[in-house]
């Protein structure tokens, strides 16, 4: 047994060594201070056209409003209970809040911010993602469910789960779903016309599955696993297991990039990793950026070739967002 924990922490002291020699193409542009703001910050969203950022900033019970082009802060949703996952819509400039305190999907004028309905799903109400096709909302939730809203804020609908749903993707050219659900140590994939699971894919022996991002091009599912830290990578054709790479910890949020053929995988052990995809079965590590304590969330926003990545406050160390610049390549 010895021998086996010095080999493992070897293996792991050499692949810090050899993540650490790279050249990220992550360069810090700017910081952006949120003063006032304390603990945990989740979940992003974007108004492109407004050159806004939406923040949940889940323990200081706030969505924080950004002004990208200025910088900073421009004004904050308060009174709020455990803000979890945010998203604007565009179409019909709107922004809907799901918090988790309360179980609630909260619905705001995108312009003036004045709240316009509440939904309540029952408990712990969390990520929100938005079907183009249909134009619903859908909303992950409680012990296992994925509410679906429509454009005029009803609920339609409900997809049973067993468990919690943590992140999930939807294909563009396909009715599947993809959810992590990670008491089940699975990838369930849902059919959002059935409303049903159709099967569940396992991550060979990697566990703590919270966030995904989807490539629909090259049919292949990023998954961030916390245990061990690693990057799964499934053929959404066969629910095969065709790569698994290690990444920083306490990963939430894994994003691609589909210009460049990047993977950007945000830690709370305080960096950001980068893959560049040489081939749909195959990940080349370009490099590691070194964030913040707690650092674990945060958003890429391709129209504004972007990475933004949320620093919580900790001790000293002050609420801010980090501004990343892309190059080509690391």
């Amino acid at each position: 047994m010895s021998f086996l924990v010095t080999l493992l922490a070897a293996t792991i002291v050499a692949l810090s060594s050899v993540y650490a020699r790279n050249t990220s193409p992550l360069h810090l542009e700017k910081e952006i201070p949120l003063p006032g703001v304390w603990g945990r910050i989740d979940h992003f969203s974007a108004d492109v056209r407004g050159q806004r950022l939406f923040i949940a900033a889940l323990e200081n019970g706030t969505v924080e409003v950004i002004d990208i082009r200025k910088g900073e802060r421009s004004t904050e949703i308060k009174g709020l209970s455990e803000p979890q996952g945010v998203f604007y819509s565009s179409q019909n400039d709107t922004l809907y809040v799901a918090s988790g305190g309360d179980g609630t999907l909260r619905i705001y004028d995108g312009t003036t911010l004045k709240l316009r309905q509440t939904l309540d799903f029952g408990a712990d109400a969390d990520n929100v993602r938005y079907d183009g096709h249909s134009g619903q909302i859908l909303v992950g939730f409680g012990s296992g469910g994925l509410g679906l809203v429509d454009a005029s804020g009803q609920k339609v609908a409900t997809i049973p789960l067993k468990s919690h749903p943590e992140s999930f993707q939807l294909e563009e050219g396909n009715s599947r779903i993809f959810v992590n659900v990670p008491k089940e140590f699975a990838v369930a994939v849902v059919d959002r016309t059935k409303h049903t699971v159709i099967v569940k894919w396992g991550l060979d022996w990697t566990f703590a599955n919270y966030p995904m991002a989807l490539d629909d091009a090259d049919k292949r599912l990023f998954v961030g696993c916390r245990l061990p830290p690693r990057l799964v990578v499934l053929n959404t054709d066969s629910g095969q297991v065709v790569a698994k790479l290690p990444v920083v910890g306490d990963t939430d949020d894994v994003y691609f990039d589909l210009t460049r053929r990047f993977v950007y995988v945000i830690g709370g052990y305080g960096a950001v990793d980068v893959f560049r995809m040489s081939d749909p079965n195959h990940c080349v590590h370009t490099g590691r950026t070194k964030t913040a304590s707690g650092a674990r969330t945060g958003l890429f926003v391709p129209a504004l070739d972007r990475l933004f990545v949320a620093v919580p406050h900790r001790g000293s160390q002050a609420a801010k967002v980090f501004v990343y610049q892309i190059t080509q390549s690391g």
